[in-house]
């Protein structure tokens, strides 16, 4: 690994005039557990690392009445762990225990997941489908970006040079609402997804008044399957509506073909996948 310094901003401000003034030579560590071993490797050879452990904005992680707040810095192990996110933002939750193991789950971090922008991304899903806003900090003040339109392709987002993901606001689901992420790995653990998938589905007066579904590892980047969650909406959530949703998933996948699966087979499991967390996002969700 290349020689480096190594700055310890206390704030998101002090933390920003270092990548306003070092440019792309700059690099922000929160867990590391992606950019270090791109360092090992040579894929990436930063002149300065800016290490985010002192800022403790980037590490929030409370409820609010907008909804939950999150900072960037938040490991994936709290989020697995925190009785809040298991109950209310369950896929959430269930996104964040699959990544690793448990000790790279206590150095990982959400914002390290979403902002390394892999299409495969676990945490990606569910915070499309629970409709998450990206807190973005800049020179140029704050802005919000929702996010449908934070990935830009692969490994890419809208995040610029000098711009850090301060925290994540996730919105209420609000009552009878129910979520799940289900993800297919050749191993249980320590693997990357070959698909993933969260829905997440709100009831009333026996009907569907909301429904997201979102694919991750079928596309360059994650994306919602807007068709399929139209085909649910305004009407009761039956085993055939939730079938034509699986096949209209099926539809905005746009699979490649790889090592870990072919492109016909990745397309199987969005429809398997999308049928299997729609019938738990119903039963959650009381139906």
């Amino acid at each position: 690994m290349r020689r480096f310094e190594l700055t310890l901003p206390r704030s998101i401000d002090e933390a920003v005039r270092v990548l306003r003034d070092r440019g792309p030579d700059a690099k922000l560590l929160a867990g590391g557990t992606d950019l270090l071993p791109q360092m090992k490797n040579g894929l990436l050879k930063p002149a300065c690392v800016v290490d985010l452990s002192g800022v403790a904005q980037v590490r929030t992680l409370e409820p609010a009445a907008r909804g939950l707040r999150v900072g960037a810095a938040v490991p994936a192990r709290a989020l697995e762990r925190d009785t809040v996110v298991r109950s209310t933002y369950t896929s959430l939750a269930e996104s964040a225990a699959l990544v690793g193991s448990v000790q790279v789950r206590n150095l990982a971090t959400l914002g390290g997941n979403v902002c390394n922008a892999a299409p495969s991304a676990d945490m990606a899903p569910p915070l499309l489908a629970l409709e998450a806003v990206a807190v973005i900090i800049g020179p140029r003040g704050e802005r919000r970006v929702p996010f449908a339109d934070f990935f830009t392709g692969v490994r890419r987002t809208v995040l610029g040079a000098d711009e850090i993901l301060v925290e994540i606001v996730v919105p209420p689901p609000g009552p009878r609402s129910g979520g799940q992420y289900l993800r297919h790995t050749p191993r249980r653990e320590l693997d990357i997804a070959v698909v993933g998938v969260a829905s997440q589905l709100t009831l009333s007066n026996g009907a569907c008044t909301k429904a997201r579904i979102a694919l991750a590892a079928v596309a360059p980047v994650p994306l919602r399957a807007h068709e399929a969650e139209q085909a649910l909406e305004g009407k009761p959530v039956t085993a055939e509506a939730i079938e034509q949703a699986a096949e209209l998933a099926v539809g905005v996948a746009r699979p490649i073909s790889d090592q870990r699966g072919s492109a016909d087979y990745r397309r199987h499991l969005v429809r398997v996948l999308t049928r299997r967390t729609l019938r738990t996002a119903l039963t959650r969700a009381g139906g």
